[in-house]
């Protein structure tokens, strides 16, 4: 049976990427097998938990996913010693319309599974005052076990003082305090953090942080107070239809945002995934049925994409005779024009015509559920996907034919309701799931 726990948090911003990190490598080199999970709809972290653990991590998401496909999802942890669920936001944060298996709140997963709450508290500005946070959230929902918390950003050895003697008198556990460490902090940027691909120091960096973790928090108490977790078996697998046999898929800089359970679940039905990158100017697979372009950062990289001519004209060849699909910055990429955050216009690949911009930067971010007008590739019109939207550009026009009607978690129409012209479509949101 592993150790099993959730790390979360009273909000966002507060260490919880670089707590897992650091508590995952710390153990695997102790030589105890981590499981990363990511709560929630995040396509950096999981990376980043792979580079510290050396094993693959997905997302488990209560608002887009069933019980089943979760305990399919966690079933991977079975050969695990420790297993670790980073939450995303606050402890409790999620929609106010409940989903297929909850709100996508953290709490959620801590429930559903019965792992305990690590909690990250960060106590600047307060002292006492964290212990009444740490409380509360204990207290909220009594299904969420909380097992103690580790303190982060300490300002002084008072200060310590001061938040451990609150929390022991609330009945918390503290198993560590962190002081602040500017040499651990993971480079951001606006869509958060810098992907773990683009950086080469990475694995230092985790190591780093391991080492200082190590140092300030009793390791051997946190799986003390762990879960003790087993998988149990999952009535169904994942409900994902491949978008086809062969699949041409953009993958570099660029383009790289993809759930990690998506690309599974089409190897585990026998399809085969054959990698290009745009960046590099080269063209998709020409035995591939069908081309993918995931979200990433294309507006860091317009000016490339625009020149990179033999990328584009492949792309409009391939679209003659088959699908091609983008979400979100794939999506910008198929259209017609890219406006950069300096107000330079980039031309696209022209399959759609959309045209976007990053000057005029507006965030988008929520759950969506589409309901197909017509058919992309996958799934079939009438179909309900669930997904996720997160980006900063603005549609100055989207002049084609709608590929679906688009609500928000609340059940609102949005305008963000993606394209179809051809063989070629495209979503601002990121799929998820299908609903069974």
């Amino acid at each position: 049976m592993a150790a099993s726990f959730v790390i979360s948090a009273p909000a966002s911003g507060v260490g919880k990427t670089t707590l897992t990190l650091a508590l995952a490598r710390a153990w695997r080199n102790r030589g105890l097998n981590v499981q990363c999970f990511k709560s929630g709809p995040d396509y950096i972290d999981p990376a980043f938990h792979a580079a510290a653990t050396g094993r693959a991590s997905v997302n488990v998401d209560s608002w887009a996913m069933d019980r089943s496909t979760i305990a399919h999802l966690v079933s991977r942890a079975a050969d695990a010693d420790v297993v670790l669920a980073e939450g995303s936001m606050g402890l409790f944060d999620g929609v106010a319309t409940r989903g297929v298996s909850g709100t996508g709140a953290t709490a959620d997963i801590a429930e559903m599974l019965g792992w305990p709450v690590v909690l990250v508290i960060d106590p600047s500005g307060q002292a006492q005052t964290a212990a009444a946070i740490a409380a509360g959230l204990r207290d909220y929902r009594a299904g969420v076990r909380l097992a103690g918390v580790v303190l982060n950003r300490v300002a002084s050895p008072r200060h310590e003082d001061l938040v451990r003697r609150a929390l022991n008198e609330a009945g918390i556990k503290v198993f560590g305090a962190l002081p602040r460490h500017a040499e651990i902090s993971l480079p951001k940027r606006h869509l958060g953090l810098v992907q773990a691909e683009e950086q080469a120091e990475i694995g230092k960096l985790i190591d780093e942080a391991a080492r200082f973790v190590a140092e300030h928090v009793d390791l051997d108490a946190v799986l003390h107070a762990a879960g003790k977790w087993s998988p149990q078996a999952a009535a169904n697998g994942l409900n994902v239809t491949p978008p086809g046999q062969r699949i041409a898929l953009a993958r570099d800089a660029a383009f790289s945002f993809i759930y990690p359970h998506m690309l599974e679940a089409w190897r585990a039905t026998g399809a085969e995934i054959v990698p290009f990158s745009p960046l590099a100017d080269e063209t998709p697979d020409a035995s591939a049925d069908v081309c993918w372009l995931p979200g990433g950062y294309p507006e860091l990289h317009a000016g490339k994409l625009a020149a990179n001519t033999r990328f584009r004209s492949s792309l409009r060849a391939f679209a003659e005779t088959r699908p091609v699909h983008g979400e979100c910055g794939g999506y910008m990429v198929l259209g017609a024009g890219l406006t950069d955050a300096d107000g330079i216009s980039h031309e696209m690949a022209g399959l759609l015509g959309l045209e976007t911009s990053f000057a005029k930067r507006r965030m988008h971010l929520g759950y969506r559920l589409a309901a197909l007008a017509a058919p992309m590739p996958g799934h079939r019109p009438g179909a309900r996907l669930r997904g996720h939207e997160f980006h900063y550009s603005t549609i100055l026009a989207q002049p084609d034919t709608p590929l679906a009607v688009v609500h928000d978690a609340t059940g609102a129409v949005i305008a963000e309701t993606g394209s179809r012209r051809g063989h070629a479509t495209g979503t601002f949101f990121h799929l998820i799931a299908e609903d069974r």
